[in-house]
């Protein structure tokens, strides 16, 4: 079999243009409909939200939620080091300090003791913490026991980035439920996708919404245009959203799909010093991305060797994100560095984990692998 192998293509078929067809065929070609209606209600069903607001991206519903929590000039925003960039973009639009915190080598996750040495560093100094930006890594939650009283005590709302973690639970609660506000992103190689497409999740009536006003050109409810506010222009295509319910419906088995992937790499690694998968043994993750941490001085070799090797055969990886502190972008900014998300991402090396991964492209994967392990 021949044709490139994608890290985590979107998986989409015959329900999928199903709904589309019936959304066209409706006439609601236009932003906004009862597909999207209906998208909000069932995820918010699905994870046990009270409100949900369908947006044009993950980022959009970060970008709304540090603003309505206060974010802006003058104030600082948390965020880990190791994420996506637009963890730490948003609060960069709103006109706050970014701040960096490190992660949990085990998981990739915010660390919570050097979350709570930079809220204790930003305490004593009197500083405005607007919020703190937690990231789901790579469908697992992170350690919200510990997590959310430390935020607590410093009076620091949280904002949930679970951007990756649609489907995911933390001891049986549902990802997207933990920050006073809750982000999903519905991107091409999301476990669910709409194309493009987010959503943000809250129990606060009345700050989703202030989100909705300001994500609808903050249109006032006159018989003419009037702005009070800046607005923007965030919604949902109501055709992108009935792509979104369809997939919605297909989740549980797309994530049945990502764990079986899963358990075939551990499985693949298992003999191998020096290898672990990150995040390996949490029941409650949906597997979005299956990650190999590899400790070069055991095995031999290097993440990128392997990657540099696959990419050979036509078959892509990717490397764990670069840390935010590490970006030329964010250099100025101050951060509680441990080390761990360095070490991640020189050692870390993400695989082909979509569920449109089928069985004789997963034996091609599995395949090159071995053949890369005899070699060595």
């Amino acid at each position: 079999m021949t044709g490139r192998i994608y890290l985590s293509p979107p998986d989409v078929g015959p329900l999928e243009e199903s709904y589309v067809l019936r959304a066209i065929r409706s006439g609601w070609v236009a932003p906004l409909g009862p597909e999207v209606e209906a998208f909000e209600r069932e995820v918010a069903e699905r994870v046990g939200a009270k409100h949900a607001l369908a947006l044009n991206s993950g980022t959009s519903a970060l970008h709304l939620a540090l603003l309505v929590l206060g974010a802006g000039p003058g104030s600082v925003v948390v965020a880990p080091t190791m994420t996506f960039a637009a963890t730490a973009n948003a609060a960069v639009y709103t006109g706050a300090e970014p701040v960096f915190v490190d992660c949990d080598p085990a998981t990739g996750n915010m660390d919570v003791s050097a979350l709570a040495e930079m809220l204790d560093m930003l305490t004593r100094a009197g500083e405005k913490v607007a919020a703190v930006l937690v990231a789901d890594m790579f469908g697992t939650c992170a350690d919200y026991d510990e997590l959310l009283p430390v935020c607590e005590a410093a009076g620091a709302p949280v904002v949930e980035d679970a951007a990756q973690a649609l489907g995911a639970t933390y001891r049986g609660r549902p990802a997207a439920t933990f920050g006073r506000l809750n982000a999903l992103s519905f991107n091409g190689n999301k476990i669910i996708t709409t194309s493009g497409g987010g959503m943000l999740l809250s129990d606060d009536e009345a700050l989703l919404a202030r989100c909705r006003h300001l994500a609808t050109q903050a249109r006032e409810p006159v018989p003419h245009y009037e702005h009070v506010d800046v607005g923007y222009n965030y919604r949902l295509s109501n055709l992108l959203a009935a792509l979104g319910r369809a997939q919605l419906h297909r989740l549980d088995g797309m994530m049945r799909r990502r764990r079986l992937l899963r358990e075939r790499y551990s499985k693949l690694f298992s003999g191998v010093p020096g290898v672990r998968l990150l995040g390996d043994g949490d029941e409650g993750s949906n597997c979005w991305l299956t990650s190999i941490v590899v400790d070069p001085e055991r095995t031999g070799w290097s993440a990128a060797e392997l990657g540099a090797h696959l990419a050979a055969r036509d078959i892509e990886t990717r490397h764990v994100w670069k840390p935010m502190h590490r970006q030329p972008v964010f250099a100025g900014c101050r951060a509680v560095v441990t080390g761990a998300s360095d070490r991640l991402f020189a050692q870390g090396l993400t695989l082909p984990s979509g569920s449109a991964l089928d069985d004789d492209r997963l034996a091609r994967v599995v395949g090159a692998v071995e053949q890369f392990l005899d070699a060595r």
